[in-house]
């Protein structure tokens, strides 16, 4: 019989941690998914300084350093368009991230109603037993 209960609660524990459990992995996830873009980010940015650094100490006259503005303003462009785009990558990550967390309240809250209505078409025969037997 002590077994039977222990059993049940642990059953019981599972089911009560098992959605936190699920919510701080998608979270682990995310982070580390966002983590591991912004160090890439990082790095393309910090590329893309250190090759302008290097091409700026190549300037030895007029027309490396008319080449080097007219490169740079081609580089900011490209830069322009590279934090739009992970901009956007980050806002799509956000999104699905969003959407994962509203999934799992969702399924959350579908077992806990279930769970609730459950437990109450199981107690209302035990009412009815007992008020029978109250009669009698």
């Amino acid at each position: 019989m002590q077994d039977k209960m222990m059993d049940a609660f642990s059953t019981q524990t599972r089911q009560m941690f098992e959605p936190m459990r699920k919510m701080n992995s998608l979270m682990l996830n995310n982070m580390e998914k966002m983590t591991q873009y912004q160090l890439e980010a990082m790095k393309r940015y910090s590329q893309m300084g250190t090759e302008r650094i290097r091409s700026a100490t190549e300037i030895d006259d007029a027309e490396s350093l008319r080449d080097f503005g007219t490169k740079q303003a081609e580089m900011m462009n490209e830069l322009s368009q590279q934090m739009q785009e992970d901009a956007r990558v980050m806002g799509e990550m956000s999104l699905q991230f969003k959407s994962e967390m509203e999934k799992l309240f969702s399924e959350a809250g579908k077992k806990m109603s279930e769970q609730a209505t459950s437990a109450t078409k199981s107690e209302q025969p035990a009412k009815a037993t007992s008020q029978s037997s109250r009669k009698s």
